[in-house]
């Protein structure tokens, strides 16, 4: 069990890592062209620079605590941080009737979930 939870924590580094990075590098009217990020008309620049730098920092919350066994508690608990990050995500597109897109933040939700509840259980 352990390899599937690390190939889940990966997986959601890899994406969030990536998807914060776009947010913190480009500006707000270039997240507004693209037609996947249309949700940030509805937020100011500070508030996409900040949900950059949390999905920047969930990321490496995924991997380096439990890898280098420094402060491990801290990859569940950017795992929680995920899911309420998506939930947010879930929330917002919902509002925006955004419906096609609802079900990768709702499953990047459960992902982190999942990984949430192996490693607490691994403490």
């Amino acid at each position: 069990m352990n390899i599937i939870v690390w190939i889940v924590q990966g997986v959601l580094a890899a994406v969030h890592l990536g998807a914060g990075l776009a947010k913190l590098t480009q500006t707000r009217e270039a997240l507004v062209a693209n037609p996947n990020m249309a949700w940030a008309t509805d937020f100011t620049e500070p508030v996409i620079k900040m949900i950059g730098v949390l999905e920047v920092l969930a990321a490496i919350g995924l991997i380096v605590p439990w890898w280098t066994g420094i402060a491990p508690v801290l990859t569940p608990i950017a795992a929680l941080g995920l899911v309420a990050l998506m939930i947010g995500a879930v929330i917002t597109h919902t509002r925006r009737h955004e419906t096609k897109i609802v079900p990768v933040p709702l499953f990047l939700a459960l992902l982190a979930a999942f990984v949430a509840w192996q490693r607490f259980g691994d403490l």
